[in-house]
């Protein structure tokens, strides 16, 4: 008996498998996929979400996991519970290769978030006085950023000929106001920093300061200019940047469609890479 239940089942078992295969082997009409994209809550989450319908009709079902953090959707990249993220820019991602081995491209830009000096007691540069202390990201990849950016601005010189990405505060040779940068703070909590009053200036990523409720354009006292090379990118594993689903989504978020949405949302905070 228990020998006739058993052959019973494992017949209804191959059935079904059977089936299975048939429904899934015919033509690709109507079938989806799932893409599975690690992003910063605001604005990259927000950005996807603007994608999601326009890839649903292309029959790409898009999840989006969002994070708090640099440091994981990296880690979830590398381990296949993402299939991309889409948070950082060239140069982090470049130093998080060099530091854990990570064997990740970029399968294309999507917007640029400028970096803000924010201040509770100045309202310009300018006003900063002597022996300010600038508060910054502990993230070596941004230092290089902030540093041409206060270049550009005219506070420090940077040493010549070195790659401004890379420039740290050891490379500044001019420094009229004997500024003082204290780099021993993660990113995310730069807002806290800046909110309780504490440094004369703070330089902070547009993304965590729109998630706070500050507006770039209105509450910095300035801002990286829009032509910034940090552009923020789909990351996904090598070789995966030629995956029809990836390309799909790189083509929408690089869409008018979407490049619109971005302008009229942060008019300017946040800036589409140009196509």
């Amino acid at each position: 008996m228990k020998k006739l239940v058993f052959g019973s089942f494992a017949a209804v078992l191959a059935l079904s498998a059977c089936g299975a295969e048939e429904s899934g082997s015919g033509s690709s009409e109507g079938e989806t996929s799932t893409l599975t994209v690690g992003a910063s809550n605001i604005p990259h989450a927000e950005i996807l979400e603007q994608a999601k319908p326009i890839l649903e009709e292309q029959g790409i079902e898009l999840e989006i996991e969002t994070y708090q953090d640099y440091i994981l959707p990296n880690q979830d990249l590398e381990s296949g519970d993402l299939d991309a993220n889409y948070f950082q820019h060239t140069p982090y991602l470049e130093s998080q290769i060099a530091d854990h081995g990570y064997d990740f491209v970029s399968a294309g830009g999507i917007h640029i978030e400028p970096i803000g000096v924010y201040s509770q007691d100045y309202a310009s540069l300018e006003e900063l006085p002597q022996d300010a202390t600038i508060l910054m990201s502990n993230s070596v990849a941004d230092h290089g950023r902030i540093l041409a950016m206060l270049e550009a601005e005219g506070l420090i010189t940077l040493e010549e000929g070195i790659d401004k990405t890379t420039a740290e505060t050891s490379d500044i040779v001019e420094n009229e106001k004997n500024l003082q940068f204290d780099t021993e703070y993660e990113a995310a909590l730069l807002v806290q920093m800046y909110e309780s009053g504490e440094g004369d200036a703070v330089l902070i990523n547009s993304n965590y300061a729109i998630d706070a409720g500050l507006s770039p354009m209105e509450d910095a006292i300035a801002l990286e200019s829009s032509d910034s090379p940090y552009a923020n990118i789909i990351a996904v594993q090598a070789g995966d940047e030629e995956n029809e689903d990836i390309q799909a989504l790189v083509d929408v978020l690089t869409s008018q469609e979407i490049q619109d949405f971005i302008l009229e949302e942060w008019n300017g905070s946040i800036v589409p890479v140009e196509q």
